[in-house]
């Protein structure tokens, strides 16, 4: 089985040495996601453990789509009756590029016509269509007139860990936080920092992955555990994987240093720790009055931009010049302007665009000398 791990742009290289390090077969660097191999226990895998993708997605079949003839003919050739019932629901979404059929949603139109037509054919019933919470997810990619069907395996978007019941002001998606922890190079054991933490997404996600617990083992449910061949066999091999990987959770966590100026927010954090299952003592404090000391850490926070840069005028220069300070430290960025990047005199070792929803970012990352 071919499977697609999809990932924030910008984080494709980091998704890729997550895969390679958790042993997943055939792992290849693409823009967009990352190909990989395997049964489909590894798909199953690959939503518990990974941190950075967005979504796990099978590859169901490709084939020539010259018209909206072959793309319906195609669809309805699949067996589809491992995937769904008729009392069930599906959504399709689609994507063209260079090809015959230039509307998305007139082609995922014809992806789900052929769909419950082949069902009502075989059982006198359909499917229904249901956008929000559908039994099956379907993707169509179409370009230069060829069709990839893709199967979603996830679900939910796999950056909803189900820990965070509430978030601060401009909450930082929980895969964007882990990949740029992987970014920094924080090896999972010296001291981490984050003076500006919010409402805790980066600490919480650095204390997941130094105590090796996946991610995924907080959810309750996956979309592939609602597909119709989904049964209690494969539900007893899903909770036997999910206990192998409880069984390799460590008891302790490095030293983790989590602060904000706003308590409001920290008590937010703290209620999202607890949830996640890890310990975590938040501090009021201002990032500004952050002293360095003789050990060397890794700083990786998200700073504010935006309208809450708006209202602290100078905020940004005042900010980089206590970095600035933090002589031996790695510290690492994720701006959401061009402010801390500009006031921030050295050239970072390592610059990368990414994106936080809507927001252009870069992450920034300094040895401090």
């Amino acid at each position: 089985m071919e499977f697609y791990a999809a990932a924030i742009p910008g984080t494709e290289k980091a998704l890729c040495e997550e895969l390679c390090e958790l042993g997943f077969g055939s792992v290849r660097l693409n823009r967009g996601g990352i190909p990989f191999r395997g049964e489909a226990r590894e798909g199953w895998r690959a939503c518990l453990e990974s941190r950075i993708a967005q979504r796990i997605q099978l590859l169901l079949h490709r084939f020539p789509c010259p018209s909206e003839d072959a793309l319906f003919d195609g669809v309805k050739a699949i067996d589809w009756s491992p995937y769904i019932r008729s009392d069930q629901t599906l959504s399709v979404s689609a994507v063209c590029i260079a090809s015959a059929i230039t509307h998305s949603g007139f082609a995922a139109l014809k992806v789900k016509d052929a769909i419950v037509d082949q069902i009502r054919a075989r059982t006198g019933q359909r499917p229904s269509v249901d956008r929000h919470d559908p039994d099956l997810r379907i993707f169509l990619y179409l370009a230069n007139n060829k069709a990839a069907l893709y199967l979603d395996l996830s679900g939910e978007p796999l950056h909803r860990r189900g820990y965070r019941k509430e978030a601060g002001e401009a909450p930082l998606r929980e895969t964007l936080a882990a990949a740029i922890l992987r970014m920094s190079h924080w090896d999972r054991t010296s001291t981490l920092v984050d003076p500006m933490c919010g409402s805790g997404t980066i600490p919480i996600e650095a204390a997941l992955w130094a105590r090796n617990i996946a991610p995924g083992l907080s959810r309750a449910q996956f979309g592939f555990e609602r597909w119709a061949q989904f049964g209690e066999r494969e539900a007893t091999e899903l909770k036997e994987l999910r206990g192998q990987l409880r069984s390799v959770v460590t008891g302790q966590s490095p030293r983790i240093v989590c602060s904000d100026i706003d308590p409001t927010v920290l008590d937010i954090a703290s209620d999202n720790a607890r949830t996640a299952g890890v310990k975590l003592s938040f501090k009021e404090r201002d990032v500004r009055d952050l002293q360095g000391d003789q050990a060397a850490h890794t700083l990786v926070t998200n700073p504010p931009y935006g309208v809450r840069l708006e209202k602290s005028p100078g905020f940004c220069r005042e900010v980089a010049a206590t970095f600035s300070r933090l002589h031996g430290w790695r510290v690492c960025l994720l701006a959401g302007t061009p402010d801390y990047e500009r006031e921030l005199s050295a050239t970072p070792q390592y610059r990368k665009p990414l994106s936080n929803g809507d927001i252009d970012c870069a992450f920034l990352s300094y040895d401090i000398k």
